[in-house]
């Protein structure tokens, strides 16, 4: 269920994982720098719409991993929490009919798309009213409705497929844009760069965008990738990269404009690097080792995306703690609803074993 409007009208990196995401620093396809806008100021119904939607993520992803204790989700899943920023500025940069293609840590960008939280709920819990039937789980749902085309389990998969959103785009002349995200660890798979190359060859309308958690499955990228500043990625090819802090909304709404007018007005791919971090685990079998809870706690107390706009709506549009805690009853009701219908809807019927696995001839 929605809760309000999708869409409006509309730096080095860090050298250790504790450091804040850098500011935003844009590049030509020479990979020299050029200057950026200061972050823009959002309007109160900005701030109070990402503030809704970055929540019903929050609170849908803390709701699905107290399930997966609890034994109602099985398999993988992969949370959200602490990205939220990144796909609900993207989602207030793009127009109506703009797609969506990402890996599998992908619940937070159906929620953003507007796939309902119950069908979303009820694919986790594997059951009919799922938004694939209950047959793909976590890592595998797809909304053509809601030109949301899956989360994909293969590391990497997800751009190629988003390249060929955008050639099928630049094909029809159509004017929408393919916005294709992967993690930092995927940045290094060897089908990132034949789809750079194609992409760029082809001017097709794509917007690479790379949520840099830093962590990747579990390994620090100074420890895994000799080059670090992703925005840097496409130099090669010619595609123009910038670096974001995917903690603010402002700043990713504004990149994702820039990005998403650059692909849409005829002039090729464009590579976003979002510098963002994911409070929990790789998976919920993850118990993060890797890193100190002092690091994640700072993460949290400093550069939290929720809490830099409940800041600003405090300080700067006078909201009080009645409104706050109104907008979290609302989300709280809808993703106990999810909650509900996912734990209670039947199992999918055996019979679904053996649907969506061949193309049926269409009926004359």
């Amino acid at each position: 269920m929605a809760i309000a409007a999708r869409k409006t009208k509309a730096g080095a990196p860090a050298k250790a994982a504790g450091k804040t995401p850098a500011k935003a620093a844009a590049r030509t396809a020479k990979g020299d720098s050029k200057a950026i806008p200061n972050t823009p100021v959002f309007d109160k119904e900005e701030e109070l719409h990402a503030y809704r939607e970055m929540l019903l993520i929050r609170r849908f992803e803390e709701k699905a991993g107290q399930m997966y204790g609890m034994g109602l989700i099985g398999g993988f899943c992969h949370l959200y929490i602490g990205q939220e920023a990144v796909v609900i500025g993207m989602q207030m940069a793009s127009k109506e009919g703009d797609q969506i293609i990402t890996g599998y840590r992908d619940h937070g960008h159906m929620l953003a798309c507007g796939m309902e939280s119950r069908g979303v709920m009820a694919e986790l819990t594997g059951r009919r009213g799922g938004y694939s039937r209950g047959k793909g789980g976590s890592m595998h749902m797809f909304s053509r409705e809601k030109n949301f085309y899956g989360g994909h389990g293969i590391v990497g998969a997800q751009v190629s497929l988003g390249a060929g959103l955008g050639f099928a785009n630049w094909y029809r002349q159509d004017g929408r844009v393919s916005m294709a995200y992967f993690g930092d660890g995927a940045a290094n798979q060897g089908q990132v760069y034949e789809s750079f190359n194609m992409a760029q060859l082809w001017k097709l309308p794509v917007v690479f965008v790379i949520e840099n958690n830093r962590y990747a499955m579990g390994t620090s990228v100074n420890r895994a990738s000799a080059q670090t500043d992703f925005s840097r990625r496409g130099v090669s090819f010619g595609i123009p990269g910038e670096q974001v802090d995917g903690m603010d909304v402002r700043a990713v709404r504004a990149a994702g404009q820039r990005a998403i007018d650059h692909a849409r007005s005829g002039k090729g791919p464009y590579i976003l690097e979002m510098q963002t971090y994911r409070y929990r685990g790789h998976s919920m079998s993850d118990p993060a080792k890797y890193r100190s809870k002092d690091e994640v706690q700072r993460m949290r107390e400093e550069h939290d995306p929720i809490e830099q706009v409940r800041g600003r709506l405090t300080r700067e549009h006078k909201i009080g703690e009645d409104e706050f805690k109104a907008i979290d009853a609302k989300v709280r009701e809808i993703v106990n609803d999810a909650a509900e219908f996912a734990t209670h809807d039947p199992e999918p019927d055996v019979s679904e074993l053996f649907t969506d696995i061949l193309l049926e001839p269409a009926q004359a």
